[in-house]
């Protein structure tokens, strides 16, 4: 690649915390995730205005992962782009894409049976018809290894990152190392407080890719995720603290796992606690954010932990009385 290509952040309001797209200028323009319904024409509009660009010019609509706050606007994004754009997903999460009800359905899974809210049907399904645009199949499926030319000598890798979703993956602009992440990577987590991913060993195992193999110059974050000390990091953080930061989420995880065996070990309590059943845990992590605000990461992580060690557990047993 001759000359460096530009990226530029567009930030939506989400929430409490705010969501990241990012805008590639390459001779085929590409938006990496597309906020909420509203963000493509209220945000990314007049965004590309500012840069002398139009919307109807983006020719690439790169999903990160499957969650409403990326893919929301995937289908409103592509028609103001005259449906031209070309969607891209990893496989395993193009489900989200395609159907609405497969949200609601991930949340009944997994967060319900610990919320326990009589309520939580008709909210996600309300919600899932506000935020998303629009339900639609994908131009192509990836698996990650693909290589995706932006025109010219413009290229951008897609390395599958499972853990947060089985289906996230990073978009590596080649040549600059410039990586979009979406949330494989969450340090100490957004406005929760928590980092939020579905399969521990995934995540982790993702993580140390993205430091050793990877090795972002430039890596950008899906949200203002935060540090130690509950200060958000910037839009776009440069090799060394890309570094830090990835390094700062492995050694969360691991203080997680260590306390989420301990507390599966000694057998789930239920109990009066916020954070039932899994109380021990945010009293040795010193976690004391709300974990039933969405999108209630807290209990996304810790089901992954139990259902990784249910599974190691049963499958002692079976070496042992097999």
């Amino acid at each position: 690649m001759t000359q460096e290509v530009k990226v530029h952040p567009l930030v939506s309001p989400w929430g409490r915390f705010g969501l990241y797209s990012f805008f590639i200028d390459a001779p085929e323009p590409a938006i990496v995730d597309t906020g909420i319904a509203s963000s493509p024409a209220e945000g990314m509009v007049p965004a590309l205005e500012k840069l002398g660009r139009r919307i109807e010019d983006v020719r690439w609509i790169l999903l990160t992962h499957g969650h409403i706050d990326h893919l929301g606007g995937a289908h409103a994004l592509w028609e103001l782009t005259g449906r031209r754009a070309r969607v891209v997903i990893h496989e395993a999460d193009a489900p989200l894409l395609r159907s609405r009800r497969a949200h609601v359905e991930q949340y009944v899974d997994v967060r319900q049976q610990y919320l326990n809210n009589p309520d939580a049907v008709q909210e996600q399904t309300r919600t899932a018809n506000q935020v998303i645009s629009g339900e639609m199949e994908p131009t192509l499926l990836v698996k990650g290894g693909e290589t995706l030319s932006l025109g010219g000598d413009v290229s951008v890798s897609v390395h599958h990152l499972p853990g947060h979703t089985a289906g996230s993956v990073a978009y590596v602009v080649d040549g600059q190392a410039s990586v979009f992440v979406g949330d494989a990577a969450q340090i100490h987590g957004a406005a929760n407080g928590f980092p939020g991913y579905e399969d521990p060993a995934a995540y982790r195992a993702s993580l140390q890719y993205l430091r050793d193999e990877v090795r972002p110059q430039h890596l950008y974050l899906g949200h203002p995720y935060r540090n130690a000390d509950g200060v958000p990091y910037g839009v776009e953080l440069d090799r060394e603290a890309a570094r830090n930061a990835l390094q700062a989420s492995l050694d969360l995880e691991a203080r997680i796992d260590d306390a989420a065996r301990r507390c599966l070990r000694a057998g789930l309590q239920e109990t009066d606690s916020v954070y039932s059943p899994f109380a021990p845990v945010a009293e040795e992590l010193g976690y004391t954010g709300d974990p039933t605000l969405e999108p209630s990461p807290f209990f996304t992580t810790l089901h992954g932990y139990r259902t990784t060690y249910n599974h190691l557990t049963k499958d002692e047993e079976l070496r042992t009385h097999g």
